[in-house]
C-alpha cells in the first residue's frame, strides 16, 4: 500500500527543515534527503567557511596590533584547524536526523522523483503528497573546458586534509575571495582568475578596490581579464597547468568557483513546472506552475540574496501559507550580504550601483579608518557608505567595510527595517565604546 502525506519536502537544508518543523505536527510531513542532513551551509558551506575564517580573524587581529602591544605573529596549523572544523561538521547529518525523530517527522535518505503533481518514487516506494515543497538548493558550476574532471570544489577546499602549496582560484566572486584569503593567511601562495575585470561584481567598486588592495598586500595575485582554455595535469595528479588566454599557471589544486547552478536534475520535474539551470520559477507565493509544488531558497530564480537566513524564511512562509495562517504574498525584509575577507564587506538595501545610476539618490562615503572604534584595532581601512533619498533624506542603503563590518551591517540592518531615524537613535543608549554606539554619527 502507498505510503501517503500531506507535504513531501525535497531537501534537509535550513530551508527545508524550517518548513518541516513548522508544519508539523498540523501536517503529515516526510523530509527527503540524497545527500547530508541539514544542507550546505552547515555540511559544507557557510558554517564551516566561517570557522576556518575564525582563526584567519584572530591571526589577522595579531598582525594589525603588532607593535601595538602585541608581539609575535601565530601561525595557523592547518590540521588542528580542520579538527576544530570537523567536530563541528561530522555531526551535523545525526544530529539533525536525530532532531526529527525527537519531533517525531518522517525523513528518508534517498532520491525523489515525480511521477506526477500528487505521486513521488522515492528510492524503490511510490509515495503520495497533496503538497510537494523543492529545496534542494545549489551545487557548484564546473566550467566546460578540457581538463574539467580536474577541478575541485569548495565542498572539496573546505575538508582538505593538507592545505596545497600553490592554490588556483577560477572566478571571484563570494566564493573564491573568501577561500583565497583563508589559504593565504595558511600559508598557500594563491591566484585568482577571473574572465573579466569585476571582482565582487554585485558589490560596491570603490570598496571592493580597496578590499583587493588589502588582499593584493597579503599576496593574492589577481589575474584579471584572463580566460581558462583548459586544465591539465602530470601523471600523478600533484601538478596542474591552468591554461589562458593569457599564459600558464601552475597549482598543486585548482578551484572552481565561477558559479552554482540549481540542483535539480535528479527531481524529473513535472514538465509544466518552468526551470532550468537558473533554478525554479515561482510566484510571489514561492508557488510553481504547478499548483500543489512550492519552492525554497537557493533553488529558486529571485532577485534577493541565496542566503541561508532567506531559505529559513521562505520555508517558515511556505509553511504558513500551507497551514491557513497567512493569505498575502511573501514580504521580504531588507537583507543584508556580506563577504568575510580580510576586512569584510557587505551591503544592505537599495545597491551603491542602482544609487549611482539614479539621481533620486544622494551617496556619502565616510572614512572611519580613524574612528576611535576602529582606530581601537588598527583597522587598516574602514568605511561605511550611506545612501539617502535626495528629497525625503530617508536612508535607504548602507555599505560597509571593515575588520567587523557584520556586527556594524547588522545595526544598519535594524535601522532599515524599522525606519529608524537619528533621532530614535540618540534615544537609544547603546554599549558604550561599541560599534553601534557610533550609529549617531553615521546618520548625523
Amino acid at each position: 500500500m502507498e505510503k501517503s502525506y500531506d507535504v513531501i519536502i525535497i531537501g534537509a537544508g535550513p530551508g527545508g527543515l524550517a518548513a518541516a518543523y513548522r508544519l508539523h505536527p498540523e501536517k503529515k510531513v516526510l523530509v527527503v534527503e540524497n545527500d547530508l542532513f541539514g544542507g550546505t551551509c552547515p555540511n559544507r558551506g557557510c558554517d564551516p567557511k566561517k570557522m576556518l575564517y575564525s582563526a584567519v580573524e584572530a591571526k589577522q587581529w595579531s598582525q594589525q596590533l603588532s607593535g601595538f602591544g602585541l608581539k609575535n605573529t601565530p601561525e595557523i596549523d592547518w590540521t588542528e584547524l580542520m579538527a576544530f572544523k570537523r567536530q563541528y561538521t561530522q555531526a551535523i547529518p545525526a544530529g539533525t536526523k536525530a532532531g526529527l525523530k525527537s519531533a517525531g517527522i518522517d525523513y528518508v535518505q534517498g532520491t525523489a522523483q515525480f511521477i506526477d503533481a500528487h505521486h513521488l518514487q522515492i528510492n524503490d516506494k511510490t509515495v503520495t503528497t497533496e503538497q510537494a515543497i523543492i529545496a534542494t538548493g545549489r551545487k557548484p558550476t564546473i566550467p566546460d573546458i578540457p581538463g574539467k574532471t580536474y577541478f575541485k570544489t569548495s565542498t572539496d577546499f573546505l575538508d582538505l586534509d593538507q592545505l596545497p602549496k600553490k592554490i588556483v582560484f577560477i572566478g571571484a566572486g563570494f566564493v573564491a575571495i573568501e577561500l583565497a584569503n583563508i589559504a593565504i593567511e595558511a600559508g598557500s601562495q594563491v591566484t585568482i582568475v577571473q574572465h573579466n575585470q569585476r571582482v565582487l561584481k554585485a558589490f560596491p567598486k570603490p570598496l571592493v578596490s580597496r578590499l583587493v588592495k588589502q588582499l593584493q598586500a597579503k599576496g593574492v595575485h589577481f589575474q584579471l581579464d584572463t580566460s581558462v582554455t583548459q586544465l591539465t595535469t602530470d601523471k600523478d595528479q600533484k601538478s596542474y597547468q591552468v591554461q589562458t588566454n593569457r599564459g600558464n599557471f601552475e597549482a598543486d589544486y585548482v578551484v572552481a568557483a565561477t558559479g552554482r547552478e540549481a540542483n535539480i536534475e535528479a527531481l524529473r520535474l513535472p514538465t509544466a513546472v518552468k526551470a532550468d539551470g537558473k533554478g525554479i520559477q515561482v510566484n510571489n507565493y514561492l508557488q510553481t506552475d504547478v499548483a500543489n509544488i512550492y519552492a525554497i531558497g537557493d533553488v529558486v530564480v529571485k532577485t534577493q540574496p541565496k542566503l541561508t537566513p532567506v531559505a529559513s524564511f521562505e520555508g517558515n512562509y511556505v509553511a504558513d501559507y500551507l497551514l491557513g495562517q497567512t493569505k498575502t504574498s511573501i514580504q521580504y525584509p531588507v537583507i543584508p550580504n556580506i563577504v568575510f575577507a580580510n576586512s569584510e564587506l557587505g551591503q544592505v538595501g537599495i545597491r551603491y550601483q542602482d544609487a549611482v545610476d539614479n539621481d533620486r539618490y544622494t551617496i556619502n562615503d565616510l572614512d572611519m579608518t580613524q574612528w576611535y572604534t576602529y582606530n581601537r584595532v588598527k583597522d587598516p581601512d574602514a568605511h561605511v557608505i550611506t545612501i539617502q533619498e535626495s528629497n525625503t533624506k530617508k536612508y535607504v542603503g548602507f555599505c560597509v567595510l571593515a575588520t567587523q563590518a557584520e556586527s556594524m551591517l547588522n545595526a544598519l540592518t535594524t535601522i532599515l527595517n524599522q525606519q529608524l531615524t537619528l533621532e530614535d537613535i540618540q534615544r537609544t543608549i547603546y554599549a558604550y565604546p561599541s560599534d553601534q554606539s557610533d550609529l549617531q554619527y553615521i546618520l548625523s
